[in-house]
C-alpha cells in the first residue's frame, strides 16, 4: 500500500469519527435540553398542587386537568360495561384438597438415586 493512500483513509477516518462524536454531542444537549424541561414542567405542577391543596381544593383535581378536556367529556357520559366473564374454574376448586384440580395432580418423585443406565 502506498503511505499517500493510507495517510488519507485515516484523515477520512478521523473526519468521520469527529462528525460522528459532534452528532452525538448534540444529541446529548438536545437530551439534556428536554429533561431540564420535563423537570420544570413537574416542578410548575408540584407547586400548583400544593397551592391547592392550601386553598383546600383537591389536588388530584389537578392532575386530571391536564389531560385533553375532549377525553374527559367523552369518558364521563356513559361507563362502559365489561361483559360478563365466567370464572376460568369451578366454585369448589381448592388447591390443597386435591378435589376438583383435573388431572393434574402433583406426585413425589421415587426415593433413591435415578436408575440411570
Amino acid at each position: 500500500l502506498e503511505p499517500d493512500v493510507v495517510v488519507r483513509r485515516q484523515e477520512a477516518l478521523a473526519a468521520a469519527r469527529l462528525r460522528m462524536q459532534e452528532e452525538l454531542n448534540a444529541q446529548a444537549e438536545r437530551y439534556k435540553e428536554r429533561q431540564r424541561q420535563l423537570e420544570e414542567e413537574k416542578r410548575r405542577q408540584k407547586i400548583a398542587m400544593w397551592e391547592s391543596m392550601q386553598e383546600g381544593k383537591s389536588y388530584k383535581g389537578n392532575l386530571k386537568l391536564n389531560q385533553p378536556e375532549v377525553e374527559s367529556g367523552a369518558s364521563s357520559a356513559v361507563p362502559k360495561s365489561k361483559p360478563n366473564k365466567k370464572p376460568l374454574r369451578g366454585g369448589g376448586y381448592n388447591p390443597l384438597s386435591g378435589e376438583g384440580g383435573g388431572t393434574c395432580s402433583w406426585r413425589p418423585g421415587r426415593r433413591g438415586p435415578s436408575a440411570g443406565g
